[in-house]
């Protein structure tokens, strides 16, 4: 099974593994993690969940290009890729979160509400992808990618984020598995068409 083969392989288990949860497990799991209301609980898994927050990496990647672009070409580029994958996978999360218009699960455990409303914009209906998956997915990867001795770490701390969505009852297991294929899907099509040559080359001068 050849690379592509394996990324076509990668998505259709998410897929099917997201339409399997919405109908099985999403409701509850949201149900079980509610029970967990110590302050201390929350207080950790909030800490976990703002390592999500993208302004952290777009910002930091626009500072590394601008900083090194004409000191060190690999630095720079490694930060101009950080920045696109960020920003990419983000803007492609909020247009889908709009066209699916998906509850929240605040919005089930409150007011018995399930499922999509689609072409929503308040919060309450921007389940569906987590953005904070997508960014945390796409930020593991990146760095993974230019730096390769600590990719089991970076991944790790990636789906550590993504999974403090579901235990903080933001979002839904799937949301948090749409979410985090997005950002790779993101990652490994930008790294493929523009920024492995880019990087390869940084790298030679």
């Amino acid at each position: 099974m050849n690379e592509r083969q394996q990324e076509q392989l990668l998505l259709l288990t998410a897929t099917l593994f997201c339409i399997a949860s919405f109908f099985l497990f999403d409701a509850p799991v949201a149900r079980f993690f509610s029970q967990f209301s110590d302050p201390i609980w929350r207080k950790s898994w909030k800490a976990v969940t703002n390592a999500g927050e993208s302004q952290w990496y777009l910002v930091g990647g626009l500072a590394l290009f601008a900083v090194y672009r004409n000191r060190n070409r690999r630095a720079a580029m490694s930060g101009l890729f950080l920045f696109n994958t960020v920003a990419l996978s983000g803007l492609t999360a909020d247009l889908l979160k709009f066209i699916f218009g998906r509850a929240r699960p605040k919005m089930l455990l409150e007011h018995g509400i399930y499922g999509f409303g689609f072409f929503h914009a308040d919060h309450p209906w921007t389940s569906f992808p987590s953005g904070h998956s997508a960014t945390a997915l796409s930020v593991a990867l990146t760095l993974s990618l230019i730096l390769p001795r600590f990719r089991l770490a970076f991944m790790a701390g990636g789906i550590l984020v993504a999974a403090s969505r579901v235990v903080l009852c933001q979002h839904y297991p799937s949301d948090v598995v749409a979410g985090s294929m997005l950002g790779v899907v993101t990652v490994t099509l930008l790294y493929q068409r523009y920024f492995r040559t880019a990087l390869d080359e940084a790298r030679t001068i």
